[in-house]
């Protein structure tokens, strides 16, 4: 196994860089820490250096998602074995050119994402402004996969994360540490983002912020309500360039390994929406979640570097 510790952040290639930005800055909560004429970098309330970064891009779509590991050799000995199982590394462990620094390389998966993995990343130590909503860290990322069955496999028999749960056969619900899930997959037509999401603490955090969004003039999506597997709080919006985002609190953890029971939820509405307000999400939020198709990556071959 790995060794991974955690969902660092998630980054994203966009057409919409100002206007998401402004967006997530002064809407969603989140920090500005670094930018230049091609990026921007966000924090949460946590300490990890950065939870999103937006990348200017003709076409909107997954740049890469970042782990978290312990140290140098963690990562040099991930390199090993993603290289013995003939995994494409496409960034070699190295000193990290982005905000925060830090050590790691870059692979693809089976369905062509670029996957981070990194230590020694800069913290944030100083004080957090209380802003009308405070979204901590990037608790989960959904992404649809045409074949989930490969993906999970490969998740966890080459990167060492465990089953949490399943919604049927159409969502596996995949955990690093002791949070239910970090990243999730929804078998879908083609490779995408299909939501990503951000922790508060707590129900009345989720209902300020959802107060804030509606205030900008964004309406929700779907939600407020609670899911059956992770039995997480929700509620789903869409950024200005159609991502769709999510804020969520009380997550289920797994202390006990041992006492942990992977179910088969079935996918009925008083699953996906345990308290009944929200209900299923409708057919212009599946849409939204199944996203464009998208391998989330380009590979320069001369270069050697994900795009």
């Amino acid at each position: 196994m790995l060794g991974i510790t955690h969902l660092r952040h998630i980054s994203l290639i966009t057409p919409s860089l100002t206007e998401q930005s402004r967006y997530y800055e002064n809407v969603w909560g989140l920090d500005k820490v670094n930018e230049n004429d091609d990026a921007v970098y966000f924090r949460g309330a946590g300490p990890e250096n950065h939870i999103l970064s937006l990348h200017k891009s003709k076409r909107k779509g997954l740049h890469h998602i970042a782990f978290g590991m312990v140290d140098k050799n963690a990562v040099d000995e991930a390199a090993e074995k993603l290289e013995a199982q003939h995994v494409p590394i496409i960034t070699s462990p190295s000193y990290l050119n982005e905000a925060g620094g830090g050590y790691g390389l870059r692979f693809l998966d089976p369905e062509g994402r670029c996957i981070e993995l990194s230590a020694w990343v800069d913290i944030h130590t100083t004080d957090w402004k209380k802003k009308s909503v405070d979204p901590m860290k990037l608790n989960h990322v959904v992404l649809n996969t045409i074949d989930i069955d490969r993906i999970v496999d490969f998740y966890t028999k080459v990167l060492g994360f465990k089953v949490s749960d399943w919604s049927e056969h159409q969502m596996a619900f995949l955990r690093c540490n002791k949070n239910h899930h970090s990243i999730s997959f929804n078998q879908g037509e083609h490779a995408s983002v299909n939501h990503i999401a951000y922790e508060v603490d707590g129900v009345d955090e989720v209902m300020r912020g959802i107060r804030n969004v509606k205030k900008a003039g964004f309406e929700p999506m779907w939600g407020p309500g609670r899911h059956g597997p992770g039995n997480n709080i929700f509620c789903y919006f869409k950024d200005p360039a159609g991502f769709v985002i999510e804020y969520t609190c009380y997550l289920i953890t797994i202390n006990e390994e041992s006492e942990w029971e992977t179910l088969v939820w079935k996918r009925v509405p008083h699953l996906m929406d345990k308290w009944g307000i929200a209900g299923p999400p409708s057919k212009e939020a599946r849409a939204a979640m199944a996203g464009e198709s998208d391998a989330g990556w380009a590979y320069e071959e001369r270069s050697n570097k994900c795009y």
